[in-house]
């Protein structure tokens, strides 16, 4: 991919770049830092980075579910310790 030229708008209060079809980004969140020589760098934030997270705790069924309900139930008493 070479260097494309486009073009700088107002949208609103906020200051707009066009993103040509081919440096088209796959996400809806950027990251936009400017490096030493000035130069404006958008980095792609992947979605819903938890997302991965809730896909592995919805792989739990209810079984699982009550086991560990039955083993929060068995935990050891509270422990008496003297105030601070």
């Amino acid at each position: 991919m070479g260097n494309v030229s486009s073009r700088v708008f107002m949208n609103g209060n906020s200051q707009a770049v066009r993103i040509p079809a081919e440096f088209r980004l796959d996400t809806d969140r950027v990251q936009i830092s400017r490096n030493a020589d000035g130069d404006l760098v958008i980095h792609p934030l992947r979605p819903e980075r938890g997302q991965a997270l809730l896909q592995a705790l919805a792989g739990f069924d209810e079984e699982f579910v009550a086991a560990l309900e039955e083993n929060r139930q068995d935990a050891l008493p509270m422990q008496d310790r003297e105030a601070l």
